[in-house]
């Protein structure tokens, strides 16, 4: 797979109108993390969710009960069970649905949306199959739609609190259009003092970012689990940086970026508190308790489980060496974490840079 396989789609046109009208379709943390950022930033916002109780919430209480209970909605914010009516009359609409379930959505969304509609992809993952990142699942199922991806250190009860975060926001007209391309929209359109977008054209750098923090994160969760300790997580971070940046460039997307908001800075988050739905299942696994358990029966949806599948398919098509990604998978399909994390570390020696060619086999 090359770099012109990921190519998301024709560079989107400068954006000549303010985006004022904000669609969220996905009305779980995240999705709800956004509407309530959208609307902090004066936008008028429609929400939608798949769970009827859960728009019956909103309008009733201003309040997502079952996915970010602690705060409140603006009354702004319209909740709808119908897609259409959510995404009728929006300047964009910002996908927030899990990456599994992105290209089913888009294409729902091929019969109701006008023509030419910015979408935002928040989700963050690869496909599972094809190897495709997400832009360019879009960019298949809404053919005509200009796109821009987000991603970056949020969770999302401290985006809807209103603590400061910054993200990147990318999309591929930037490097001609920088202040009229459809990334800059985007951040004018959520933007607000406590919210900081960065703006970037890296779409490919950013997406992979998203998708391979993920299974490192199960990785970091597994290590504490196991009872390791700060000097561990330090080297799953840098060394699962590497394997990121790794597949990258290899795709076409640039080391600095990697190292950004959308790299290291989301890794650096995922990998350090148990917030991360992806690192508390890395550590519930390395205890031994179900998903069920782990979460208390709560509808979470993990995707760092499907991201170290998809991940790592792609890395073996690409033939590239990504050892965390892989392990997490070996646990994943049922290895035991012992067994996996030891043949991790017996892994031969390996030089920093990675342009040295050295291999030191370990003994005993």
């Amino acid at each position: 797979m090359s770099k012109s396989d990921q190519t998301a789609a024709p560079a989107p046109q400068p954006v000549s109108q303010p985006l004022e009208r904000i669609a969220v379709v996905g009305g779980g943390a995240w999705g709800t993390a956004l509407a309530i950022t959208a609307a902090r930033a004066g936008r008028a916002v429609s929400l939608w969710a798949r769970e009827a109780e859960v728009v019956a919430a909103i309008r009733a209480e201003h309040r997502n009960p079952v996915f970010l209970p602690e705060h409140t909605i603006p009354e702004s914010v319209r909740a709808e069970t119908d897609l259409g009516a959510a995404v009728a009359g929006a300047d964009a609409v910002v996908l927030t649905v899990p990456s599994q379930f992105l290209r089913s959505m888009a294409d729902v969304l091929r019969a109701v949306l006008a023509a030419g509609t910015p979408i935002i992809i928040c989700a963050k993952g690869i496909e599972r199959g094809t190897g495709l990142l997400l832009a360019t699942v879009v960019a298949e199922a809404l053919p005509g739609h200009p796109l821009a991806v987000l991603s970056g250190p949020t969770f999302a009860t401290e985006v809807a609190a209103g603590l400061p975060t910054a993200i990147t926001v990318a999309s591929q007209d930037v490097a001609e259009h920088p202040e009229t391309s459809l990334a800059a929209a985007v951040a004018l359109a959520l933007g607000t003092p406590t919210f900081r977008p960065y703006v970037s054209d890296d779409v490919i750098g950013v997406e992979v970012g998203g998708a391979v923090k993920n299974v490192i994160a199960i990785a970091s969760g597994i290590a504490t689990g196991l009872g390791f300790g700060a000097n561990t997580r330090a080297a799953l971070i840098t060394r699962g940086l590497e394997e990121i940046k790794r597949l990258a460039e290899a795709l076409g997307g640039r080391s600095e970026t990697v190292t950004g908001l959308a790299g290291m800075g989301d890794l650096t988050l995922t990998c350090s508190s148990e917030q991360s739905r992806n690192m508390r299942y890395g550590m519930g696994l390395a205890r031994g308790r179900s998903p069920a358990d782990i979460f208390g029966g709560r509808p979470v949806v993990v995707e760092g489980i499907e991201n170290a599948m998809s991940v790592t398919d792609l890395a073996r098509r690409l033939g590239l060496d990504m050892p965390i990604c892989e392990a997490v998978r070996a646990v994943i399909e049922g290895k035991p974490v012992a067994e996996a994390m030891t043949a991790l570390l017996a892994r031969p020696f390996r030089a920093e840079p990675p342009h040295i060619a050295l291999r030191l086999p370990q003994k005993g």
